[in-house]
């Protein structure tokens, strides 16, 4: 049994994360997941991806749960940094860039992080562009001068209107084409863009695994907790039959 439980899906291959971390690396967390990993004995939880819509997402409930019981629980990148922004003052450590945007208010929607995937089976191969490697790709071709301000407002607002599940560089160029959108620059922005592509997520999913890896290599400390946990009914019904006496 390892010592951290990471929940990593498309943000990160999973050959990478364990060159990082030394984990049991589970799918993409979903409701009663955190739960699971406080019963099997986790002193440290991270969370990059989780899965929504279709399927019940984590319950910010059983995060302060595992706080309670001492488990350091951390977040980026995805899910995770949504869960972290919502939850750091009572705990929950969040890490990297996208974490901060949420924490502070400059991002605000759930699709900020939202993509499309493949199956697990497959290695979760990305169907869709997250808005904020979309944001930190025209902001990164903008300090270098391939894109003016207007075509990057242009752009960033043209992703942020399209479905998250539509969004992608190609759709991108192709709707700029008839959008009026400045076609020198957009070409530009074309050509740079295999070598100049931002991925924010992986970046600070990296991040998190680092800062968790130094975490479990220093003499260990249990979360601290602030807040007085209540075992409401919800929580009592949903937790009982995946924690027993221990809920």
């Amino acid at each position: 049994m390892s010592d951290a439980i990471v929940f990593l899906g498309p943000t990160l291959a999973l050959a990478d994360a364990r060159e990082i971390l030394a984990a049991d690396y589970r799918p993409p967390v979903a409701q009663g997941d955190v739960l699971r990993a406080v019963m099997d004995g986790a002193r440290a939880i991270g969370i990059v991806d989780g899965f929504f819509e279709n399927v019940p997402s984590v319950w910010h409930k059983e995060i302060l749960f595992a706080l309670t019981k001492g488990v350091q629980v951390y977040g980026s990148a995805s899910m995770g940094a949504l869960r972290a922004a919502e939850l750091h003052p009572f705990g929950m450590h969040g890490v990297g860039a996208v974490f901060e945007a949420f924490a502070d208010s400059r991002l605000e929607d759930d699709d900020e992080v939202a993509v499309t995937h493949g199956p697990a089976e497959i290695g979760y191969p990305i169907l869709s562009e997250a808005m904020v490697n979309i944001r930190r790709t025209l902001s990164d071709a903008f300090g270098r001068g391939i894109i003016g301000t207007g075509t990057r407002r242009h752009l960033e607002a043209m992703a942020k209107a399209l479905p998250y599940k539509e969004r992608t560089y190609a759709r991108l160029f192709r709707d700029a084409a008839t959008a009026g959108v400045n076609r020198a620059e957009v070409e530009a922005l074309r050509a740079w863009l295999p070598t100049g592509r931002a991925d924010q997520k992986r970046e600070d999913a990296v991040a998190m695994l680092r800062t968790m890896r130094a975490a479990l290599e220093r003499p260990w400390t249990p979360a601290t907790v602030l807040f007085p946990f209540e075992h409401t009914t919800l929580f009592e019904r949903a937790a009982r039959p995946i924690l027993g006496a221990a809920a």
